[in-house]
């Protein structure tokens, strides 16, 4: 089993910046593929990027494409998400979670959750 936990979110204006992290707890974090997720008030949960176990496989949702990157750091049992050019329609709770195995895109396909980081864009 792993523990998730997601940081660094916070208020930033439209075209800013923010970096999230999430920190695992466990002996074999090399071997989860890893996700974010992110859910707004009134809208299902929505897949943003996820990568693989090596960290050499990457997907990305359309609207992030270009503008976020999803990295991880399996030394220090840590995945990333960098979130660059922000816009109001960003703004949502965002998830980080694991899965055993290969690289998966929807939220069902994951087994473990951290608690969400709130993201808020003001325009």
């Amino acid at each position: 089993q792993v523990q998730l936990v997601e940081s660094g979110g916070g208020l930033v204006q439209a075209g800013g910046s923010l970096r999230l992290s999430c920190a695992a707890s466990g002996r074999t974090f090399s071997t989860y593929a890893m996700g974010w997720f992110r859910q707004a008030p009134g809208k299902e949960r929505e897949f943003v990027a996820a990568i693989s176990q090596s960290g050499g496989t990457t997907y990305y949702e359309d609207s992030v494409k270009g503008r976020f990157t999803i990295s991880r750091d399996n030394a220090k049992n840590t995945v990333y998400l960098q979130m660059n050019s922000l816009k109001p329609e960003d703004t949502a709770v965002y998830y980080c979670a694991a899965r055993k195995g290969l690289i998966k895109t929807t939220p069902s396909e994951f087994y473990y959750w951290g608690q969400g980081t709130q993201v808020t864009v003001s325009s």
